[in-house]
């Protein structure tokens, strides 16, 4: 006969708690509303740690769903970015399992179902489980440049917009390397070193939906910033992480080239060379061209977008080699470990005094070399 035996109970599903990093953003309340109403085990405990500046002394506005009152704590962090805050979330929380969600995240109607299924297929040297992200893009015309960025969250691996960690492979790595201090290839890094530790990453089957944020036209000159991460990734990991972690290249060496012939093309006309820096500058410009046709084609191309993406081409560059830069010249200390937890002190039983004595004087002359 096979099958399940009449009678026996099901596994209890393995414990986890959920960790939510934020800087009070309005969208916290629907994610946890989303977290509630999902159908499934709950967590153990969920906890929002509030990464917002210090300065911040206002309560962080928050509204907790009546089913999940009893199990959500915040916590302060350290406004330190969101791996400092997510290092002070999961070493809050005892369980085996540790879920990471960003604070602007739709957990799916039966996230923690699917969870739970998840947790239950992970072998004994599963480290984590990644959930599928969503992004919703417009239906009734082309995505914006910003859209498109978004976008990519769909396909990337290993991102803690929700990905579950066994607690023991968070320890075992150290936690997350809190010198990432912006919310870019920290999940990288630190799924990189889990798998270096021996752990296997899967994916799973529970779905998350990741709106697109508003956002200013600048936001794509912030986003350069992260070159001075993919510094750090390379001094941590090597010149293979990109392939390892399966992370696009960009265009880094193509701002390196435009923004050169920018500054050869100004150097030439304070030096009275025309000819060359009217060449320099043609160079500039066809590679300034170049990039904005590349972002303006898949979008909406409707005339703010146009001009959003004309104005941010020209800043771009230049941009991403200055942070390329500051990552190149900063200095490169080592990752920060928690101190280890105190232990009570092992007694033992006093040796007698002519054996403390014997081995003394046997150490002092192994060390003067008289035998």
């Amino acid at each position: 006969m096979s099958g399940p035996r009449a009678g026996r109970r099901p596994p209890r599903p393995a414990a986890y708690a959920v960790v939510v990093p934020t800087l009070g953003r309005p969208s916290l309340t629907r994610t946890l509303r989303a977290l509630a109403a999902a159908t499934g085990p709950r967590p153990a405990r969920v906890v929002v740690v509030d990464d917002r500046p210090h300065a911040v002394t206002a309560p962080l506005d928050l509204t907790v769903p009546e089913p999940l009152r009893p199990l959500v704590t915040v916590v302060p962090g350290r406004a330190a970015g969101p791996a400092a805050a997510r290092n002070t979330g999961w070493r809050a929380c005892p369980e085996p399992w540790i879920v990471f969600l960003d604070d602007d995240v739709v957990p799916g109607p039966d996230w923690a179902d699917r969870l739970a299924a998840d947790l239950a297929a992970a072998g004994p040297r599963t480290g984590g489980v990644q959930g599928r992200i969503t992004v919703p893009l417009p239906t009734d015309r082309r995505p914006t440049d910003w859209e498109r960025n978004t976008a990519g969250l769909a396909t990337a691996r290993w991102i803690t917009a929700d990905m579950a960690y066994r607690r023991a492979a968070l320890e075992q790595a150290g936690g997350f390397d809190e010198r990432f201090r912006r919310a870019f290839r920290e999940d990288a890094d630190l799924a990189l070193r889990v798998r270096a530790a021996g752990w296997t990453l899967t994916e799973g089957s529970r779905r998350t939906t990741h709106p697109v944020r508003p956002a200013d036209r600048w936001v794509s000159v912030r986003a350069q910033a992260g070159n001075a991460d993919d510094v750090l990734m390379t001094r941590i990991h090597g010149r293979d992480w990109w392939h390892r972690a399966a992370a696009p290249r960009g265009r880094l060496p193509r701002h390196l080239a435009v923004t050169a012939a920018a500054t050869a093309a100004a150097g030439c006309a304070l030096a009275g060379r025309r000819r060359a820096a009217a060449l320099c500058a043609g160079l500039w410009l066809a590679g300034t061209g170049e990039f904005t046709l590349a972002r303006v084609r898949p979008g909406p191309r409707t005339r703010e977008e146009v001009i959003t993406l004309a104005v941010t081409s020209c800043a771009i560059p230049p941009a991403a080699v200055a942070h390329w830069v500051r990552g190149l010249l900063r200095p490169h200390r080592p990752q920060p470990r928690p101190a280890p937890r105190p232990t009570a002190p092992v007694r033992r039983p006093p040796l007698p005094i002519g054996v403390t004595l014997s081995s003394v004087w046997s150490a002092y002359v192994r060390i003067l070399g008289l035998r």
